[in-house]
């Protein structure tokens, strides 16, 4: 990877990082900068539009890392219980990996810049729904209906995204864990 495309990279992934660890406004470009070793120059070539167009790359790449987790466990799990816990024990594991200062990859971003921001909600909207569909098949071979399904699999990634405030503020797993056991009682 050149010089260039390793600090376009480096801005993103210090951004998604910073972003989901203590929000957007939060946040500012310097610190970015800082922490990713970037030139200044690299930030406002790859992003010319500024913070908002980071923001956007990063909940991008966010959903897009996301994606290839659930994918993962969607492909292993014969049931959605088994994936309900797959995917609640991986978010556990990260919160603690984090010391319960991270949480979700983009709800943080999402909750202070939608709907403010079009293209920030749009990129949101189009992971979530990236998500679902990734989801929504676990479901379906358990038998449910394709609108059940999709329900189901959106049910779930709001338990969790809920289940991760919940473990950031009692800095515990717990919550993770007890959706997983609810999705375990529910479903096939």
């Amino acid at each position: 990877m050149a010089n260039a495309a390793k600090h376009k990279d480096a801005l993103v992934r210090t951004a998604m990082r910073l972003f989901r660890q203590q929000g957007y406004a939060s946040t500012g470009l310097q610190q970015i900068l800082t922490e990713s070793g970037a030139p200044k120059g690299s930030l406002y070539h790859y992003f010319p539009d500024g913070k908002e167009q980071l923001a956007e790359a990063a909940v991008r790449l966010a959903g897009k890392l996301m994606g290839e987790m659930l994918a993962a466990h969607a492909e292993r799990a014969a049931t959605p219980a088994a994936f309900a816990k797959a995917y609640c024990s991986t978010m556990a594991g990260w919160m603690k990996g984090s010391e319960f200062r991270s949480g979700c990859p983009i709800a943080t971003t999402m909750l202070e810049t939608a709907p403010h921001s079009q293209a920030l909600t749009k990129a949101g909207a189009e992971v979530i729904d990236h998500w679902i569909d990734i989801i929504a098949p676990v479901f379906r071979r358990a038998g449910s209906t394709a609108a059940h399904a999709r329900s189901a699999a959106q049910q779930l990634i709001a338990a969790v995204e809920g289940a991760l405030v919940i473990a950031r503020i009692r800095r515990s797993a717990t919550p993770l864990l007890d959706v997983a056991r609810s999705f375990e009682a529910a479903v096939p």
